[in-house]
């Protein structure tokens, strides 16, 4: 045999191992098992919204499922993959977290997330104890919105740590709206985290269309990058007249069990936090902050609750720190820091010959800087009800105007008419209120036909940040109780026991 054979009959040989092996292969690979990735669930009609770095947190998650052959040939799920997908299906429907993320929210401040809300508070209402997620590091845009009961599960958390922005032209808000993010209608509903709720209010404040501000200094390190260029797309966009009726930033309405904790409301358009027809509420460790001239920025608003405890607070606003009005009882107030702002307010009250019912207020271990007022009380004349049982104690002030007020002449028209009727005052009780003032240390103007009663004074140090031709002792007018202590300045304008005249009977509440 030749040499050139044996090379010839060596190559053909080498080819055929080769073949053979590649042939080999291939039904290997066909008969063996492998794994592919299937894609993420999402929720009908939503789209994937792009982000990362919040996978942690969604109810729906990525899985793998292991395929087999079928005896057509294609590939088809077997006994594990079947099993593997009822137990993920049965995982995402029994989730109690409902990231805003996973039902298309961009989080960039620039697209309008508000149907992603709605979609995640749809699907959280429907869950006892659920909770939904607005994730920190990102900024959404919201437009009016209502998150409403009464048919959804009790229990349920809004985790909110990002930030929410109100929208700034007024197409957004039509003819103008009573509020911005409203509850109603829940039981045991909970708002926390340490997230940032921004009305944006400048641009009613100022009510100008070609001034753009940027209220963003405060903002977290962590969003500092992405709200920067967020503000100044937002808030450069055309602006046209915004309607003259301002929204409540966050409003609860007819809802049991509340609890608000952690969060900040900054920038409202009016008041920032509402509350009413609510009832069992709880207030704490909350920041609010506008700028002291922006008006009618209520801190904290009451109206028709029952049963409030607010503590912790930094509140700091144009007006009202906290306003308490018709229909509030069993409301206590302590740690909180108010100013700038009007102090802290019951009323006013009966406005337009209204009846007005507040009772067992109370306010104490609280601190006012550079306030309007300290602790005020003021009513409308024509107004009728009653206001008993109130206790303001260890109050701090400094740099307050008029520490201590009741105003039953309260007009904020440039004229009111005189009326007989009024709103009646009872047992309202001064202690330990100390600091200084700037114009007077206290004011009371009762009512000519209905004088307050039982006004109670202890232990009341107020001073002069300095000696001014412009400064005003202490003032009373058909006010009635008494001094237990000696008071500095002197309030000897304080008439003892009751008016002669004093109705036998009040208007019931």
């Amino acid at each position: 045999m030749s040499t050139a054979y044996q090379k010839k009959l060596a190559f053909v040989f080498l080819i055929t191992i080769v073949v053979f092996s590649a042939s080999f292969s291939t039904c290997y690979c066909r008969e063996g098992r492998h794994w592919r990735q299937s894609k993420t669930h999402q929720p009908s009609g939503v789209e994937k919204s792009g982000k990362t770095g919040h996978s942690h947190s969604r109810h729906h998650h990525q899985h793998y499922r292991r395929v087999r052959p079928g005896w057509n040939g294609e590939d088809s799920l077997g006994t594990y993959d079947t099993a593997a997908t009822l137990m993920d299906s049965k995982a995402g429907s029994t989730s109690t977290t409902f990231n805003v993320l996973d039902y298309g929210a961009k989080g960039d401040g620039k697209a309008d997330d508000t149907k992603a809300f709605q979609a995640a508070w749809a699907a959280a209402c429907k869950v006892a104890a659920s909770t939904l997620e607005v994730p920190s590091g990102s900024v959404f845009l919201v437009k009016p919105i209502s998150f409403s009961g009464p048919n959804c599960e009790a229990d349920i958390v809004f985790q909110l740590d990002g930030k929410i922005i109100a929208p700034t032209t007024s197409s957004d808000w039509g003819s103008g709206l009573l509020q911005w993010i409203e509850f109603t209608k829940l039981k045991k509903i909970t708002i926390r985290g340490k997230g940032i709720v921004d009305g944006h209010g400048s641009v009613w404040w100022n009510d100008m269309t070609d001034e753009v501000t940027t209220e963003e200094s405060d903002l977290e390190t962590s969003m500092a990058d992405n709200s920067t260029a967020t503000t100044n797309d937002t808030m450069s966009s055309e602006l046209s007249k915004m309607p003259s009726t301002k929204p409540t930033a966050v409003r609860f309405y007819g809802s049991s069990d509340v609890t608000v904790t952690g969060i900040t409301i900054q920038n409202s358009q009016q008041t920032h936090l509402k509350f009413d027809a609510c009832t069992n509420v709880q207030v704490s460790g909350i920041t609010i902050s506008s700028p002291g001239d922006s008006p009618n920025t209520d801190g904290i608003h009451l109206q028709n609750s029952q049963d409030v405890v607010i503590y912790n607070a930094d509140l700091a606003c144009g007006d009202d720190c906290v306003s308490v009005q018709t229909g509030c009882s069993n409301i206590y107030i302590h740690d909180v820091n108010c100013g700038p702002g009007h102090g802290i307010s019951i009323g006013g009250l009966g406005k337009d010959n209204t009846k007005a019912c507040v009772s067992n207020i109370t306010v104490r271990d609280t601190t006012m800087h550079g306030t309007l007022t300290g602790v005020r009380i003021k009513t409308w004349q024509g107004g009728s009800g009653s206001v008993q049982n109130i206790m303001f104690s260890n109050i701090q002030v400094s740099e307050v105007k008029t520490p201590i007020m009741i105003d039953q002449y309260y007009c904020d028209k440039a004229k009111c008419k005189n009326q007989t009727s009024a709103v009646a005052l009872s047992g309202i009780n001064y202690m330990n209120i100390r600091g200084t003032y700037t114009s007077q240390p206290v004011h009371f103007a009762c009512s000519d036909s209905l004088p307050c009663v039982g006004v109670s004074l202890t232990t009341i140090e107020l001073k002069s940040v300095q000696e001014s031709n412009h400064l005003y002792g202490p003032f009373c007018w058909e006010t009635y109780g008494e001094l237990k202590t000696s008071t500095d300045p002197p309030i000897d304008c304080l008439q003892e026991g009751k008016p002669s005249s004093f109705p036998s009977q009040l208007d019931s509440c």
